[in-house]
């Protein structure tokens, strides 16, 4: 009886962050799915990741996309970088970091972010538009393109990724001197 809850101990202490294997996303504490048979009915009770309703980042995420809707850019990357520190692999909090540094013009920051979001969540439509909406805050309309196309193509019926296409065409056009 003792080795049983020595193991189940052990087990529970090393559980620590689980990955979703629907997004690839790390954001709870909880353990993981796995075959407990042989601990018997000692894992009953615990919660596995998709019965988890709350993460330790959702409040901050959701208060730095109010500060970030409200045109609150610094207040809201406060926020995602908190968010990032409670949920480290939370790729949403990353892309939300790095969109709110584009809008206070820390580029170097945003390209790190970028970065990390990029290893977390992959190229995403997401991602692709928010990375061509760097770039053409940062007047580098070609690579805005690009990142702009690789978005339609992956979500050609996405409103906004069709509108930053239009802002970019615009811009081309209304080039001032």
């Amino acid at each position: 009886m003792r080795r049983f809850i020595a193991a189940a101990a052990l087990i529970i202490a090393l559980a620590g962050c689980q990955t979703d294997a629907t997004d690839g996303v790390v954001r709870t504490n909880e353990p993981a799915k796995g075959d407990y048979t042989a601990f018997g009915d000692a894992f009953d009770g615990l919660k596995t990741i998709s019965d988890v309703d709350y993460y330790a980042s959702d409040q901050a995420v959701a208060e730095a996309k109010t500060q970030f809707r409200s045109e609150n850019y610094g207040n809201a990357g406060a926020l995602f970088y908190k968010a990032t520190r409670l949920a480290p692999n939370d790729g949403v909090a990353w892309l939300g970091l790095a969109a709110s540094c584009d809008r206070i013009r820390r580029f170097d920051l945003a390209d790190l972010a970028y970065s990390r979001a990029y290893k977390l969540i992959g190229g995403t439509p997401e991602y692709y538009n928010n990375v061509g909406y760097s770039y053409l805050l940062r007047g580098k309309l070609q690579q805005a393109r690009t990142n702009f196309l690789k978005a339609y193509e992956l979500a050609p019926k996405d409103p906004t990724v069709a509108n930053n296409l239009q802002l970019l065409s615009s811009s081309v056009q209304n080039i001032e001197r």
